[in-house]
């Protein structure tokens, strides 16, 4: 069986699709992965062949191109990268920012197609509001789910639908009145913890759920950060992954601040955000992209800026969080981590001192940590392999 894997995003939209690259190449699947510029290396150190899509993440963000633009590029790129790689495919597993025409190419090819989402936010849900589109805030009086999500479906028509049916008009297909919900199907698959994100009641839709695609890790921490672990206490990890966090340009700062006022060491993840020491004092260590899996396991709690990659790989570990959340899906890993008591949600994306400094003694407290070991004990660390199976089943009956 041969699989594509596509994704358009940050580095949390590619390695769940890594870790399950991993699970279907021990079902005995070939694999390639399309993705962003960004991460053609981490792909290719993995072992799994890579085809570029569209175009580079970090450049583009920075860039502030309008989102029909976007839109625009991405279906086309699905259209004409997507449509070469997956020629010999059974397969395409597709994630990341609104993949409009991958399902598109997939019918076209007569091969099976899967929408994975990594949180549940863009999917229509009977007990949440819409998250972010652009087109202006929804209306803030209107209590009827299915009004909202109705305007959201209209909003992600507006950015899609031309391009998407003028790229389906030329191989003589018909067109998508409804580009969201021809996306995601009627059945999403949801990689997600169940303990982290149960599902929820989805109108018209059914969601299958994993569990959270984890990519093995067994590289070893650079060993100037093992002799910085082994001085002294577990420090404190603060980083904010592909987030550039230009609202908050003091975040560093602000953090080693927080983390020294609760009598702790700090690590400073440097990110997409470029985060660096503040001074030479011999409390504080700089690191680039690690092994969290195995870090997470030796730090006293961590802050991020709750992506979904970040958040289960930290209550795996055990690690309580502070989660600062940016865009998407993390005001809600920060709800949650605060709900389930492993952590806490810091209100707004600008810490201070003060805001920062007092989530960080409620994540640091005994009976917090106490609850983050246990909830790493419920963590499931197979929705990788579940999925994997899932797929290659599908894949049969699909061709029966």
């Amino acid at each position: 069986m041969r699989v594509l894997l596509s994704t358009w995003g940050s580095r949390g939209d590619v390695e769940p699709l890594l870790g399950l690259a991993l699970a279907l190449h021990a079902q005995g699947a070939d694999v390639r992965m399309c993705a962003p510029p960004d991460f053609a290396e981490r792909v290719v150190e993995v072992g799994v062949p890579f085809v570029s899509l569209g175009s580079a993440v970090r450049e583009l963000v920075a860039s502030k191109p309008a989102p029909a633009q976007v839109a625009a590029m991405l279906v086309g790129q699905h259209f004409d990268v997507i449509g070469k790689a997956v020629q010999d495919c059974d397969a395409v597993v597709a994630s990341g920012l609104m993949p409009a025409g991958v399902r598109s190419v997939a019918e076209h090819l007569g091969i099976t197609y899967v929408l994975a989402g990594f949180h549940m936010v863009g999917m229509p849900s009977l007990h949440r509001r819409p998250g972010p589109r652009p087109g202006g805030p929804f209306p803030p009086d209107e209590t009827d789910f299915r009004v909202l999500w109705k305007i959201d479906a209209e909003r992600v028509d507006a950015l899609y639908r031309e391009p998407l049916n003028e790229h389906r008009a030329a191989l003589g297909m018909p067109p998508v009145d409804n580009v969201r919900n021809h996306v995601f199907t009627a059945r999403p698959w949801l990689a997600v913890d169940p303990v982290l994100w149960p599902a929820e009641d989805l109108l018209g839709m059914e969601p299958v759920q994993t569990g959270a695609w984890i990519m093995p890790d067994d590289r070893p921490l650079p060993a100037d950060l093992v002799e910085f672990l082994d001085a002294g206490e577990p420090p404190v990890y603060v980083g904010f992954g592909s987030m550039q966090m230009a609202g908050a340009p003091d975040a560093a700062a602000v953090a080693v601040a927080a983390i020294r006022a609760q009598g702790r060491r700090a690590l400073v993840s440097r990110g997409w955000a470029g985060l660096t020491l503040v001074d030479e004092q011999d409390d504080c260590f700089a690191v680039g992209e690690v092994n969290h899996h195995e870090l997470f396991r030796r730090v006293a709690a961590v802050v991020h800026h709750g992506g979904a990659g970040t958040t289960t790989a930290a209550a795996l570990a055990g690690a309580p969080q502070v989660i600062v959340p940016q865009i998407v899906d993390q005001p809600y890993w920060a709800r949650r981590v605060a709900a389930l008591g492993i952590g806490a949600g810091h209100d707004g994306p600008t810490p201070t001192v003060e805001s920062l400094s007092a989530a960080l003694e409620l994540a640091l407290r005994d009976d917090t940590s106490a609850r983050a070991r246990e909830v790493s004990t419920i963590i499931r660390p197979d929705g990788a392999a579940v999925a994997a199976k899932k797929l290659v089943d599908l894949v049969a009956v699909d061709a029966a």
